[in-house]
């Protein structure tokens, strides 16, 4: 069960609560606005649990954000409450990865059926998140408030695909077959804990609001304004605490300084795989 009333107070929403089009779409929106993705608890070596009375408490009560299992979870069970008929799937990330063998599959994201129509819901894919449900049909460029999309089918499966600075650039690889919260944990385990994941040495956050997509990775700081060019700032560790107070509207904890510090200090380009910010 999830508390429909604090989630909705957490992203601001006051409409209607049915298994409708429009209230998707009203809440794909308002969710990655105000639930920063984040992931500083994998750096910090602490657990991620799935139990959802534990990500309630994070991402509702304690104002904190999440990675997309805990994202796509919260949001699943928001529009289960509401009525809506849904699959949970897994992908397997490509965004910022070189061409190689298929990584596994450590992203969760929700099939939606509406009215005889499937759609795509994903709120927890970092800088890259949709703010709308994509129809799952192959083939057809669909434009969001913040990116355009299409999804190029494969055997028994669809490629996400984001058009970025004139080029098509792959997301993910999204099998359709359904799964099950065990295979959640399994995958969520490695995304945690494993020492060759991304999320155990990178600082990073993103946000999306109507107005821009924010990126914090390391002390890298990216704003992409709708309708304009993006820009680029180098923060020093002040300037990455107050971003990750200010803008992603989290409360820093004492325990993270040394991670801030750390990340003040990065002085190259961060690496392909270090630029998922997934």
């Amino acid at each position: 069960m999830i508390d429909l009333d604090a989630y909705f107070a957490r992203i601001g929403y006051s409409g209607p609560r049915e298994a409708t089009l429009p209230v998707l779409q009203a809440l794909h929106e308002l969710h990655p606005a105000a639930i920063t993705f984040e992931a500083v608890d994998c750096l910090l070596d602490r657990d991620i649990s799935l139990d959802p009375a534990d990500i309630d408490d994070k991402l509702i009560r304690r104002g904190r954000g999440g990675y997309c299992f805990e994202q796509n979870s919260l949001f699943f069970r928001a529009l289960q409450a509401l009525g809506f008929q849904l699959t949970p799937l897994a992908a397997r990330v490509r965004w910022g990865r070189p061409p190689g063998p298929p990584p596994p599959r450590t992203h969760r994201v929700t099939r939606v059926e509406i009215e005889g129509r499937s759609w795509l819901a994903d709120v927890g894919f970092g800088g890259c998140v949709l703010t709308a449900p994509l129809r799952l049909e192959p083939f057809v460029e669909q434009v969001t408030p913040h990116d355009t999309y299409r999804l190029a089918p494969f055997p028994g499966g669809v490629t996400l695909e984001v058009l970025r600075d004139g080029d098509w650039l792959p997301a993910s690889d999204l099998p359709l077959d359904p799964c099950e919260e065990a295979d959640f944990e399994m995958a969520n385990w490695w995304t945690s804990k494993h020492p060759s994941s991304h999320f155990r040495h990178n600082l990073l956050a993103a946000r999306t609001t109507p107005e821009a997509r924010y990126a914090l990775l390391f002390n890298r700081f990216t704003v992409r304004p709708v309708g304009g060019l993006p820009s680029r700032t180098t923060l020093d560790a002040d300037g990455i605490e107050a971003a990750l107070s200010g803008v992603f509207g989290l409360a820093v904890e004492p325990s993270w300084r040394p991670l801030i510090e750390a990340a003040g200090r990065v002085m190259s380009e961060p690496s392909a795989v270090a630029t998922t910010s997934r």
